[in-house]
């Protein structure tokens, strides 16, 4: 059966390695947080300048002036640092932020990304995504495989505005895992008991087998 967001969050985390530097956008990559291993050091960065948090507070735990890039009450390790956004930006810009898991509205077969807006919908702003997809080292996309329609999210082409061309290097979705390379999406993992065929009648983008 197809993962739930929480499974997903969880196949998500493995693709952290020892000694990263992470950014977790909004959503479901935020959940990623609480599956990093324990014997892993991993250090969150988020967009408002906190640069080492830990996992979504208990409700003893709470403090509602220490908050991530979306707004969610987060915890603090005892190394934590906090700065200003323009240093946390020049971090992202930089180079210096070993992978960002994000969530997204569409990708193209191409690794084209579409996660800020809905054209005619109200937006607060852009945030962070722009930076994060151009100056990151690798960009992992976690998102629904179909939308509540269900129409495909993974695509031949974005129809939505774009964030960033060609930057996608891995999909996970609530049927498996997918990469980005030439031709379109090759299937890495399958999530328990979903099928190819279910995965092709789901999908619009091409896939490599």
């Amino acid at each position: 059966m197809p993962w739930d967001r929480n499974q997903m969050a969880e196949r998500a985390a493995l693709e952290l390695e020892d000694g990263f530097y992470v950014n977790l956008g909004i959503g479901i990559p935020t959940l990623v947080s609480n599956y990093v291993p324990e014997d892993y050091d991993i250090t969150l960065q988020s967009e408002n300048g906190m640069l080492g948090m830990g996992a979504f507070p208990t409700e003893e735990e709470i403090d509602p002036d220490l908050i991530n890039a979306g707004k969610q009450t987060v915890t603090e390790l005892e190394r934590t640092s906090y700065f200003s956004s323009s240093q946390s930006f020049a971090m992202i810009r930089g180079g210096h932020i070993n992978l960002s898991i994000l969530g997204a509205m569409e990708v193209s077969e191409t690794g084209d990304l579409a996660n800020w807006m809905i054209p005619g919908r109200l937006v607060k702003g852009m945030g962070g995504a722009m930076d994060l997809v151009a100056g990151v080292q690798r960009i992992v996309v976690i998102m629904d495989h179909a939308n509540k329609a269900g129409e495909s999210k993974l695509l031949k082409k974005c129809s939505l505005p774009l964030t960033g061309q060609g930057v996608v290097d891995r999909v996970i979705t609530n049927l498996g895992v997918f990469d980005i390379v030439e031709g379109g999406l090759r299937l890495v993992e399958l999530a328990p008991e979903v099928t190819m065929d279910e995965v092709h009648e789901k999908t619009e983008a091409a896939i490599v087998i």
